[in-house]
């Protein structure tokens, strides 16, 4: 799950694995995988470097599990 922010300011958690697309119109559409939209007030690239990261720690964790070493990550304000 990423976070994004509604139009209007109000936080919204969006399953990274359902965007379909990210388009800029001048507001951010992300268009999931169902058809549906959400209309954000993240910028398109911003969106991206959230995908990135979650994916990212995603495979920072798996890892981590893989090898039974437990470690420790930063989480910065932006992310929460």
């Amino acid at each position: 799950m990423i976070l994004v922010h509604r139009l209007r300011g109000e936080p919204l958690f969006v399953n990274a694995d359902l965007i379909e697309s990210i388009e800029a119109t001048p507001d951010t559409v992300l268009t999931l995988v169902d058809g549906r939209r959400v209309f954000v007030d993240d910028a398109p690239d911003v969106v991206v470097e959230r995908i990135v990261a979650f994916r990212a720690s995603l495979l920072v964790a798996a890892d981590d599990l893989r090898s039974g070493v437990p470690t420790l990550s930063i989480v910065r304000d932006e992310e929460l």
